[in-house]
């Protein structure tokens, strides 16, 4: 019988030294698929969430310092405000960071709803990186709106803004339009895929969408396991 992979934690620091914070910049990207492959089911991603997703889920959440997520995502997946637990927040604060992480969206239309929670329940003002000539929003009364890019969002100059501001862990959500983009602007330095035990079928797309780009090859960091979920870190090779 082939041995399963070692188990995920179930402790806070056990989790941390899984998905520690690095000392260089990174741009760490969390998604969910199927086994087979799909992202989402009846196109949500809640469909294949399952036991330990949710604490691997926050905790890359409390390491980060900035979480970047596209304008459909947090439309589709309905996005809170960021806002962690008491215990994450005491977690950074021991460690010099501050209480909560930015919100960052991207948004090319700046489509973007102002009452959402994401906005109007928002510790901290959230950014929105969006293109030069993007149409007016009232979605700048809630959050900082700053254009990088003429025809279309800059992913790079973005990343390379909040590196200024100090956030040099990046972690991104999705969707997979924002992944296929970071991808083919060679953005991404680690991947943490977790894979239901589902087979989806459907129509339902992959994780990553956009244009064709050369592969870029990874290294395997971790394979831990809770129940039958499977949960992966994949790193840039060097």
């Amino acid at each position: 019988m082939t041995a399963l992979p070692a188990g995920l934690p179930s402790g806070r620091d056990e989790l941390v030294a899984c998905y520690p914070r690095l000392e260089r910049s990174t741009i760490r990207v969390n998604f969910i698929a199927s086994a087979d492959g799909a992202v989402s089911v009846d196109g949500l991603s809640a469909g294949l969430q399952g036991p330990g997703d949710k604490e691997v889920f926050d905790t890359l959440r409390m390491v980060c310092d900035a979480l970047i997520v596209a304008a459909g995502t947090v439309r589709a997946e309905r996005y809170d405000a960021l806002r962690l637990t008491p215990e994450a927040r005491a977690w950074r604060i021991a460690r010099g960071l501050p209480e909560f992480p930015l919100m960052v969206i991207v948004s090319g239309s700046l489509d973007l709803d102002p009452t959402q929670l994401i906005f109007s329940d928002a510790p901290i003002r959230p950014i929105v990186l969006t293109r030069r000539g993007a149409p007016a929003s009232p979605i700048a009364q809630v959050a900082e709106v700053i254009p990088v890019g003429d025809e279309r969002v800059d992913l790079a100059a973005g990343v390379r803004l909040l590196h200024e501001r100090g956030a040099t862990q990046v972690l991104c959500e999705g969707g997979p339009g924002l992944l296929g983009s970071m991808i083919a602007a060679d953005l991404v330095d680690e991947l943490c895929l977790t894979v239901a035990p589902l087979l989806a079928g459907g129509a339902a797309g992959r994780i990553a969408q956009g244009p064709p780009t050369p592969p870029r090859r990874m290294s395997l960091r971790h394979a831990l396991i809770r129940e039958d979920l499977l949960f992966l870190r994949y790193a840039r090779k060097s």
